[in-house]
């Protein structure tokens, strides 16, 4: 599925993020920056054992903080640069987990557009161990990524959101039909 936003467009499709050719894959990294389980066991995998050696040396000193992120190359995968993007944990919607969900795409897509990236990809941030509900993910990250998309001030020509299970596509697309 597809929406036209603005001069650009949003792409919905199930599964492999590390199979899609773009020019940045956004990583839903934890906030060390470590690698783990999950789509950033999946990228870390797929690049190669030089992802960690650089992400070692561009890891701030305490961390990565959630709702932010920080970017490499991306080495074996079919793309050039990895953006890891750090989502919040759910802890029930009162500790700002929609701000900091909105905080980590809106990082995510300033970094794309400092190495002039035209097509980004996105996994579900948050909604696999960090249990953020994939219906309310789906709204912040898809309305977050379609305003700055629709203000026109960035590279990225096109957001792929890349999820996994058929059930998680489905509820991306009713999000992506009420925008």
């Amino acid at each position: 599925m597809q929406k036209k936003i603005g001069g650009a467009l949003i792409t919905l499709a199930q599964g492999d993020i590390t199979k899609i050719a773009v020019d940045a894959i956004v990583n839903a990294a934890n906030c060390e920056l470590i690698g783990g389980g999950g789509v950033d066991g999946a990228i870390h995998r797929a690049a190669g054992p030089e992802l960690m050696r650089e992400l070692s040396s561009v890891r701030p000193p305490n961390g990565c903080p959630t709702g932010s992120a920080v970017i490499t190359k991306a080495y074996k995968l079919p793309a050039q640069w990895v953006i890891h993007a750090v989502g919040p944990v759910w802890r029930g919607g009162d500790f700002q987990e929609d701000l900091d969900l909105a905080d980590a795409h809106k990082k995510s897509l300033e970094l794309a557009g400092e190495k002039n990236a035209v097509r980004v990809s996105f996994p579900a941030i948050s909604t696999g161990v960090y249990g953020y509900p994939v219906e309310k993910a789906a709204a912040v990250a898809l309305g977050t990524v379609a305003s700055i998309l629709r203000d026109g001030k960035t590279s990225v020509k096109e957001a792929v959101f890349v999820l996994f299970s058929k059930g998680a596509l489905e509820t991306f697309e009713k999000a992506l039909e009420s925008l």
